[in-house]
């Protein structure tokens, strides 16, 4: 016996529908569009798709007994690849972007991080606000939390808090997602 694991065949991928001769079980419930839905034996099942010209696929294999659909198969597997795709579409993605301070930021600097921010919650994107501290600034981390804290409230209007400053090695970090606008 070899000690290495059989590997399918290659160039040849696994259907992820039984199809016609694939299904291999004494009976089947059928469904379609023109045959009225009950429990076949599995022969007949295959006998009426192809007096109908069309294939019998297996959609519910797990349903007791397995519920097979009278169709096309190439039209099926299009139709379900088109769903996909829909289904992708229609996944937002969420988009995170950084916004880095100091703890001696200056009010200019911070009005112009600000408006920026305003900008990526406009858009939809999570903001991740933070206060990095480098060497000895780590003394300063009460400047941090309230130039953090201020970022937030000049935000409230556009923005929800996620998480309120928290120190995360030498990182003050603040999360902000954008507010829902369907009010």
């Amino acid at each position: 016996m070899s000690k290495f694991k059989k590997r399918p065949p290659r160039g040849r991928v696994e259907e992820p529908y039984r199809v016609n001769e694939r299904i291999r079980v004494p009976q089947v419930r059928v469904v379609g569009d023109n045959i009225e839905q009950a429990v076949y034996p599995t022969d007949k099942a295959r006998q009426l798709a192809k007096e109908q010209g069309l294939d019998l696929v297996e959609i519910a294999p797990n349903a007791s007994p397995p519920v097979c659909k009278i169709v096309d198969y190439s039209k099926f597997k299009y139709e379900q690849k088109k769903k996909q795709k829909e289904l992708k579409a229609k996944q937002h993605k969420v988009v995170l972007k950084e916004i880095r301070f100091g703890p001696n930021t200056d009010d200019h600097d911070f009005e112009f991080k600000l408006r920026h921010a305003e900008n990526f919650l406009k858009e939809g994107s999570k903001v991740k606000a933070y206060v990095h501290f480098v060497g000895r600034t780590i003394v300063f981390k009460e400047r941090g939390e309230i130039l953090l804290l201020r970022f937030a409230q000049a935000l409230e209007e556009v923005a929800k808090v996620d998480q309120m400053p928290k120190l995360e090695g030498k990182r003050m970090i603040l999360m902000l997602s954008p507010k829902s606008s369907k009010k």
